[in-house]
């Protein structure tokens, strides 16, 4: 819950940048693509070569310079798109401490936005179910557009070439596989509990062994395929620019709001294919925002006491109160400093490291507390049959060893946040972001140490009683007849047969 809730808060500026980029694609011109605007600076340039040396700095023709090979950025000068990015969309500032004002027209993109979050899910998962028709078959229709216009530009297949072309040395790095690791778990949204949520919204006979194969194969499949498109339109750029793939290709948000608008500007038709892009973007984010927000919804609506004030609540108040109370938060990361607060959210509160120590501690209590073989019992009585052993191998062992491996990788190469490898985060503001991270993380060792303090015998007792799983009315008439005859005989017992009212 904690952690979907600062990914709800902080993710949506994707979307609100996205916006902001759709709403300047209507011109004749992309703004960015040109120089001699109000933000531009005396620097700008829209001519994005670089100066590239192959020599060895052991080369005569090096001696006397000291030039390593590699590409330099003109001297001075800034690209048109980066300043776009950093003076108009941004208006950055010069770090964490310098907040400054907030921008008008990015509230505006904001408040649109979760208005749209809003009217989106506030119906719950049937009005949510609708949209996701559109906005989950939309952006196909645009990536298939995008690719085929892409393919067909100068230069194209290099960048096609370089993006299947693995180099096997960067296996040896710990840091590609804490990315790897962090971005599968993210995109799969493991350990955010959306799926959770939305799954509990099924049929108790609903097939989820094969729903969790479909999910896996549509995901990386569309995350596959999506990678043609851009690296087709960088290879374009690499080939306009005449530089190296490795020099165009961004990563995070640099991709969406720097590489490929630069790459869509030097394209004929710019506008036009500015337009699908962040069209796309737009409706994609909207897609995994609402699912988060509706996730914590579900979450919030079973915790509250139904006959408390609160509880009584409509659904369309609690989730209004839930969106305004995000854009509050929101309303840090719309400042001249706000990208420095986005960075923070993004780096400690809802990524690899508390997504790795949430799953890791998913799989020991499935497979170790509950039992791997009573959940594997549990999925037969749903589906009609038993998941493949395999499964049970990957809760118990596999799992948990990857995430607790990569969990210690990250540990162990930490450094120190950086934004845009220039500016270094203060004390404070790393302390900031590991009270994000940690206040998820120890969620879980302190409501194992409440809940054992509060619980009555001895701590063999305790730990017996609170790990005996409790089924609920609505799942009792799916129970096998011997736990059914087990339980009912409990209830004889304690003389509170209104429980198992439904099976009687």
């Amino acid at each position: 819950m904690v952690i979907v809730f600062f990914c709800n808060t902080y993710y949506i500026m994707v979307l609100v940048w996205g916006l902001y980029f759709l709403a300047h694609s209507f011109t004749s011109s992309l703004p960015w693509a040109t120089c001699g605007h109000e933000w531009n600076t005396i620097n700008c340039t829209t001519n994005f070569s670089r100066v590239c040396f192959n020599q060895s700095p052991s080369h005569p023709n090096n001696s006397s310079l000291n030039i390593s090979a590699g590409c330099l950025e003109p001297t001075g000068l800034r690209s048109s798109v980066m300043e776009f990015w950093e003076r108009k969309v941004l208006r950055l500032s010069g770090g964490l401490d310098e907040v400054g004002d907030i921008s008008g027209h990015m509230v505006l993109c904001l408040l649109a936005t979760w208005i749209i979050v809003y009217f989106c899910i506030w119906k719950g998962v049937k009005s949510a179910g609708k949209v996701v028709y559109f906005t989950a078959v939309f952006p196909y229709l645009v990536l298939v557009v995008l690719f085929v216009h892409g393919v067909s530009l100068p230069g194209a297949i290099n960048g096609i070439i370089y993006y299947l072309k693995p180099n096997w040395s960067k296996l040896s790095e710990a840091q590609v596989w804490i990315d790897a690791a962090t971005q599968i778990f993210f995109s799969y949204a493991i350990g955010l509990g959306a799926l959770t949520a939305l799954g509990s919204y099924n049929r108790f006979n609903n097939n989820c062994y094969q729903d969790a194969f479909i999910l896996a194969l549509i995901n990386s499949g569309t995350s596959f395929f999506a990678g043609f498109v851009v690296f087709s339109v960088l290879g374009f750029m690499a080939a306009e620019q005449d530089v190296d793939i490795s020099n165009v290709a961004e990563s995070g948000p640099g991709l969406a709001f720097i590489a490929y608008p630069k790459a869509v500007s030097l394209m004929p038709l710019a506008p036009l294919w500015a337009v699908l892009f962040f069209l796309m973007l737009l409706v994609l984010g909207l897609d995994s925002q609402f699912v988060g927000v509706e996730g914590f919804i579900t979450g919030i609506m079973d915790m509250l006491p139904p006959k408390s004030f609160i509880g009584s609540l409509r659904r369309e108040v609690v989730v209004a109160i839930c969106c305004f109370t995000c854009f509050t938060i929101d309303l840090s990361m719309v400042t001249e400093g706000g990208m420095y607060v986005f960075q923070l959210f993004d780096y400690y509160s809802a990524s690899g490291i508390t997504l790795l120590w949430q799953a890791f501690w998913e799989c020991v209590v499935v497979a170790w507390v509950y039992g791997a073989d009573r959940f594997m019992d549990d999925v037969a009585c749903m589906i009609g049959y038993r998941p493949l052993p395999y499964m049970k191998w990957c809760w118990s062992y596999i799992t948990p060893v990857v995430c607790m491996g990569v969990f210690l990788f990250h540990v162990v190469n930490y450094k120190r946040l950086v934004y845009n490898a220039v500016y270094v985060y203060p004390w404070w503001g790393e302390a900031l972001g590991w009270f994000l991270a940690l206040s998820s993380m120890l969620c879980i060792p302190l409501t194992v140490l409440y809940k054992l303090l509060h619980c009555k015998g001895s701590l063999m007792e305790r730990w017996q009683h609170l790990t005996t799983p409790i089924w609920g009315r609505h799942h009792l008439e799916f129970l096998p007849p011997e736990n059914e005859a087990r339980l009912l005989a409990k209830a004889e017992e304690n003389k509170s047969t209104l429980l198992y009212e439904s099976v009687i």
